[in-house]
C-alpha cells in the first residue's frame, strides 16, 4: 500500500484517483485500488523493496501529474502492526480526535516521542511500528501540544490518516 503526502489538501497537489490508479498500473504494480480523496493506493507487487519501490512510484506520479509527491509504503504485516496498536475504544468521531501518524524512515523510531510536546491531560500519545497514533478529545483540541507539529521539521516527515481510515486500509489489504 502507498500513502501519498498531501494530495488534494486545500486545492493543492490535485490527484484525480482513478489517475492515480492508471499510474500504479502503468508503473508494473497489480490488484490497484483506492481508497477516498486523501491518496490511499492499495496494490501488489513482486519482488521489490519498499524504498526503491517508493522511488519507483513518486517518479511516475511526477511524470504523470507535472509534480513530485512524498509517499510512504507500508506492507500488511507493518499495518496490521500499527492496527493492532490502536486501542479498540479509539476512534475518530464527534468527540475524538485519533490519528496515525506515518513517519518516513529517517525519524520512525520510539524515541521519536521524546521530541513531541504531548500534554498528558489532553494527548495519548504512543508508538507502533513506523507511526504515532495518536488521540485527543475534541474539547480540548486547542490546546493540545500536537497541534504544535504542524510547520516542523518532523511534520514534514510524515503522513497522517485517521484511525478509522487506517483500519479500513488494513481491511482493504486483506479483501
Amino acid at each position: 500500500m502507498a500513502l501519498l503526502r498531501g494530495v488534494n489538501v486545500g486545492g493543492k497537489n490535485k490527484v484525480n484517483m482513478k489517475e492515480l490508479k492508471a499510474t500504479f498500473e502503468d508503473a508494473g504494480m497489480t490488484s490497484v485500488r483506492t481508497y477516498i480523496n486523501s491518496g490511499n493506493a492499495i496494490f501488489t507487487t513482486a519482488g521489490r523493496r519498499q524504498l526503491r519501490l517508493a522511488d519507483t512510484l513518486e517518479d511516475a506520479i511526477a511524470r504523470r501529474f507535472g509534480f513530485r509527491i512524498d509517499l510512504l509504503v507500508r506492507d500488511l504485516k507493518n499495518m496490521r502492526a500499527v492496527v493492532k496498536a490502536i486501542p479498540p475504544g479509539w476512534k475518530n468521531d464527534d468527540t475524538t480526535k485519533c490519528d496515525v501518524m506515518f513517519l518516513w524512515d529517517a525519524v520512525a523510531r520510539p524515541s521519536i516521542l521524546k521530541q513531541l510536546q504531548v500534554k498528558p491531560d489532553i494527548d495519548d500519545v504512543r508508538y507502533a511500528a513506523g507511526a504515532i497514533i495518536w488521540r485527543a478529545d475534541r474539547n480540548g483540541l486547542t490546546r493540545s501540544g500536537m497541534m504544535k507539529l504542524v510547520g516542523t521539521d518532523l511534520y514534514k516527515q510524515m503522513t497522517i490518516r485517521n484511525v478509522n481510515t487506517t483500519r479500513r486500509l488494513l481491511e482493504l489489504m486483506t479483501t
